[in-house]
Order: structure tokens, then C-alpha cells, then sequence
């Protein structure tokens, strides 16, 4: 018998490995060369360092087409002669020329490889530039599946706008379409036709009008940007300004939206000085004072652009007028304007190197939604918020994704992410620290690219505990972490299953009333002098399950 349990159990876990093997083996072929070249650090782009943009294009609302060209600046990091080049079907390069002499390339999918003529000596500044046109992709469901979204104004007129978030950049322009290096500065023309305009990020250098019934808008962006953060939005637009006094002076806000909608819009807007109060407050400076702030009426919900956040919310408090959390503090503000502005701070300030960590830009942006409640409304209606948010919870896959294919994890990245962010304000357990450290991450990775463990070694190393099983739990686990206990003989006996096999964070319980902080661990931990009658209750900020295993 002791034999054939032994057969049982070993087979049982040989199938499971089997079972294991298979699913690795899935995802690992899921994915295809395309997705390698899109989302690795392929040689053909390690070699050399990003510098500046100049992008000059035309916009043809007539037939959908975007024709013109890309400076790119770059420094030689080693000698090399192949450079890739991003540039998504339809789309086609059609020429390409570096000192004055064109160069020969060729296209694998939606990536081309450029061959240099002359020598990338190693520290050279170097420039080419990448002519193209064609019909990018059109926007289907946008901002999640992006491209061009080409409609039409209440007045008959053209309004287009760009969006390409994890679809990437080169859906509409060509560039090196990888987080891990952005651009420290970038100019950006756009030639519209003349009843139209062009607004693009950062500021308006100028506006060149041209015979031919067209105008050109020449914006700089001052600051290092993310490709996908670059936006076009295109519009009979009309706008107005304010002055915004922040922790770095003057910042410049401006708001473009539809000539209907703008009596509509200066009341509504009035949330931005409110949202840069607050975030202000809670996450240091906004980050791009050089470059202003500009909020534009776009045709679809909106995107956070990079100091070109685009807004499609109907002028109205909560999602186009709902509320997420279900607990009516989602419509206390427009969770546009406050959503996708927060991700100046995560998203476009610190920035993940690759997409899998995106969790990064949307759980720190999904949480701050709660410190704008907090900073208006109080502890409680920011928790209330917050704990609301778990009904849309799924646990299907990890927030972490796939490395190096362009591939993110799960949509649980917004509110199992916020939610473990506030497990760790619980942990913490000190408000004042709390904000430190909140502002410390805007201020350590100040317009950088990085990692998720960078980001788990500077919590851990401010909040003074080892984060790592912490982690391990929320991002690369989908279980949700169970607190068992029971009483016996005067005695609280408890410890942590369904989880990852090193947790142990401390927790704050209620026993009979009074809080009280336990540090589980995996292995059965005892209480002493606790009557066997009591009742626990778990705090309910903590993203856990309690089960009394004697009910």
C-alpha cells in the first residue's frame, strides 16, 4: 500500500511537471521573430544611444495619408554598421540618407535594417534621415487598439488624432520603438490644412503658413520623451490658458478643445489645477515645467501624451459617467483628467524599459487616483475607493508580462496593483514615510527608464523591509493571499497558504475589538493569552482572505 502511494504521488507530480512544461512551452511559442524584434534590444539598436528627433510630416485628411521625414541623432556607443529602424505596415520608408548619400536597406515585417556607408566611430554624434509615407493603420478601438483615428467634427470638419500605447510609435512614424532609450529632446512640424490645427507636445515654436492652403506647427519638446507619449491631434480647435503656481514656479497650462465645446471645457477643466495641487502634494513636482501643460479634446477617451494629455471624457466626472469603484467617490472627479495627467508622474516620468513591467505606469497611476480623493476628501472616502476597486480584480495572469517580445501582463495591473501599493501603505504604517517615499521614486528616477527591480530594491531599501516575497506574491503570482487561523486552548495559532512559499508580511488584525499586528509566516506561528471564544476580523485595507479553519 505504502508502495502504491508512493506511485500515486510521484505520478501525480510527473504530470504536473509534464503540465508545467507544456504551458512554458506555450508561451514561449506564442510569441514570433516579429515580436523579438519589436520588444528585445536587438544588436542593431544596442549600438547606439538616442539623442534627438526632428520629425516633419504632412497630414492629408482627404485621403488618410501621412507622408514626410525623421531626423534622428544619435551617439556611437560601439562601431557598428546595421541600425534598425521601426516603421509599421502600410507604412513604407522610401529613402533614407546619411551625409548627403543615400543608403541601401531592406524590411523584415514592420522593421527595416539600414545599412551605414560611413565609419560609427565610437563617441561620434551622427544623424540620417528616414524619409516615408503611406496609410498608417487605422485606429479601431482606440487608445487600446491605436493607429490614426480619422473622424469627423459636429461641423463636417476633420478630427484626427494619433494613439499607439503598446501598439507602438512607429504605427504612424519611424523611430527606434523600444522604452529602454527615449529621445532627450525632439522637434515635431506638422503641415495640416489651413482651417486646422496641429497640437503636438511641448511648446509651439511657431505657425508657417504656406501658399499652397496649408500651415505647418513647429513644436519643441524640451525633456526626454517616450515614443509612444508623442501625439498628434489635429481639429478646428480653439483654446485658452492659465497660469499654475507650482512647487517649480510658473507652469503653463493650456486647453485645446472643438469650438463647440469650449464653454463646456472652461468649466470642466477646472479639475487640472485641483489634480496639480494634489499630485503635486503627494508626488513631488510635475515633471515638465519646460515643456507646459497641455490637456486636448480628442475622438476617443484619452491618453496620457506627454504634456499633450488628450481628454474624450464628455466634460463630466467619473468614466464617461460611471464609477469604477462602485462606491460613488469615482464620480467626485473626471477620472480622465486625473488618470491619465497622474501618469505625467508614472508613466512619462519614470518610464519601464520594457513593456512587461508596465504595471510600473498603470498600478502607481490606478493608486493615485485615491490620493487625489485623499487630498480632497479624507483617508476614509480614498480606502472606500480603493477596496471598491477589487470587484473588477480577475487574478488571471500576473501583472508582470513576457520579457523582450512586447508583451504586458495582466489588465489586473490597475486595480490588483493600487491595491497592493495600499496593502504596502499598510505595512509601512506611516504616512509621513509614505509620502517620502512617493515622492522619492519621482525623484530618484527623475526622466529615466527602469526596470521593475529597481523599483522593488528602492522600496525595499526605503521602507527598511525585504519586499522581494512581497513582490514575488502581488506581480508574478495570481493567488490571492489567505490568513489561517484558529483558537485553541487560549491560543491564537495562524500562518500565510496560498501564496508564494516565502511570505511573511505582517498584518493588522482585530481581535475582540482591539487592532492588533501579527507576522505571519508559512509555518504555524502561535499568540498566547488569546481567549478561545474571540473573534479576529483582518484590517480591511489589506489585500488578503482570512479563513478561520474551525468554521
Amino acid at each position: 500500500m505504502r508502495v502504491f502511494c508512493f506511485f500515486i504521488f510521484f505520478s501525480v507530480l510527473f504530470l504536473n511537471e509534464i503540465k508545467a512544461q507544456q504551458l512554458f512551452e506555450h508561451k514561449k511559442n506564442q510569441f514570433n521573430r516579429q515580436d523579438s524584434l519589436r520588444g528585445s534590444i536587438t544588436k542593431e539598436r544596442d549600438w547606439w544611444d538616442l539623442k534627438q528627433y526632428r520629425l516633419a510630416i504632412k497630414v492629408n485628411p482627404l485621403d488618410s495619408t501621412i507622408t514626410g521625414s525623421n531626423t534622428v541623432k544619435y551617439k556611437v556607443l560601439q562601431e557598428y554598421n546595421v541600425m534598425q529602424i521601426d516603421l509599421q505596415n502600410p507604412l513604407a520608408i522610401s529613402k533614407v540618407i546619411q551625409d548627403k548619400k543615400e543608403l541601401k536597406f531592406y524590411r523584415e515585417g514592420n522593421v527595416y535594417f539600414i545599412n551605414l556607408i560611413a565609419p560609427q566611430k565610437k563617441d561620434a554624434i551622427k544623424e540620417l534621415t528616414v524619409f516615408y509615407g503611406g496609410k498608417p493603420k487605422v485606429a479601431v478601438n482606440p487608445p487600446w487598439d491605436g493607429g490614426i483615428s480619422w473622424k469627423k467634427d459636429s461641423n463636417g470638419k476633420p478630427f484626427i488624432a494619433s494613439s499607439c500605447q503598446g501598439l507602438g510609435a512607429s504605427v504612424w512614424w519611424p523611430n527606434k520603438d523600444h522604452m529602454y532609450d527615449e529621445v532627450e529632446n525632439m522637434y515635431i512640424s506638422v503641415n495640416v490644412p489651413e482651417d486646422l490645427k496641429d497640437v503636438s507636445n511641448g511648446r509651439l515654436l511657431s505657425i508657417k503658413k504656406h501658399k499652397n492652403g496649408t500651415k505647418t506647427y513647429n513644436w519643441y519638446v524640451a525633456n526626454p520623451i517616450n515614443n509612444y507619449g508623442v501625439n498628434i491631434n489635429i481639429g478646428d480647435y480653439v483654446s485658452f490658458s492659465e497660469k499654475y503656481k507650482g512647487e517649480k514656479g510658473t507652469l503653463d497650462c493650456s486647453y485645446y478643445v472643438l469650438r463647440d465645446n469650449l464653454a463646456k471645457a472652461k468649466k470642466q477643466f477646472q479639475e487640472v489645477p485641483r489634480m496639480l495641487e494634489a499630485f503635486e502634494y503627494w508626488l513631488g513636482p510635475y515633471p515638465f515645467y519646460e515643456d507646459g501643460y497641455k490637456l486636448v479634446e480628442v475622438p476617443y477617451l484619452g491618453m496620457e501624451h506627454q504634456s499633450s494629455v488628450t481628454y474624450g471624457n464628455g466634460f463630466g466626472n467619473g468614466y464617461l459617467g460611471t464609477d469604477l469603484s462602485g462606491t460613488g467617490w469615482g464620480l467626485k472627479f473626471d477620472f480622465i483628467i486625473v488618470h491619465e495627467s497622474a501618469h505625467e508622474w508614472f508613466a512619462n516620468n519614470i518610464t519601464n524599459k520594457d513593456i512587461a513591467d508596465m504595471w510600473i505606469h498603470e498600478s502607481f497611476t490606478n493608486y493615485s487616483e485615491s490620493l487625489f480623493l485623499e487630498y480632497y476628501y479624507g483617508k476614509e472616502a480614498a480606502y472606500t475607493y480603493l477596496r471598491g476597486l477589487r470587484k473588477n480584480i480577475l487574478n488571471d495572469k500576473p501583472l508582470i508580462g513576457n520579457y523582450d517580445v512586447n508583451h504586458e501582463g495582466s489588465g489586473d495591473m490597475y486595480y490588483k496593483g493600487s491595491n497592493m501599493l495600499h496593502t504596502l501603505r499598510q505595512i509601512v504604517n506611516n504616512d509621513i514615510k509614505w509620502r517620502s517615499i512617493l515622492r522619492g521614486l519621482n525623484s530618484a528616477f527623475y526622466h529615466q527608464t527602469v526596470t521593475t527591480k529597481q523599483i522593488e530594491n528602492y522600496l525595499s531599501r526605503e521602507t527598511g523591509i525585504d519586499l522581494n516575497p512581497f513582490f514575488n506574491q502581488y506581480l508574478r503570482d495570481i493567488r490571492i493571499p489567505k490568513l489561517e487561523y484558529y483558537f485553541e486552548n487560549n491560543n491564537l495559532l495562524f500562518r500565510w497558504t496560498n501564496c508564494v512559499s516565502d511570505f511573511n508580511i505582517p498584518i493588522k488584525v482585530i481581535i475582540n475589538g482591539e487592532e492588533k499586528w501579527l507576522n505571519p509566516q508559512t509555518n504555524w506561528k502561535r499568540e498566547t493569552n488569546i481567549a478561545e471564544n474571540s473573534k479576529l476580523l483582518i484590517e480591511a485595507n489589506f489585500y488578503v482572505v482570512g479563513v478561520n479553519i474551525t468554521q
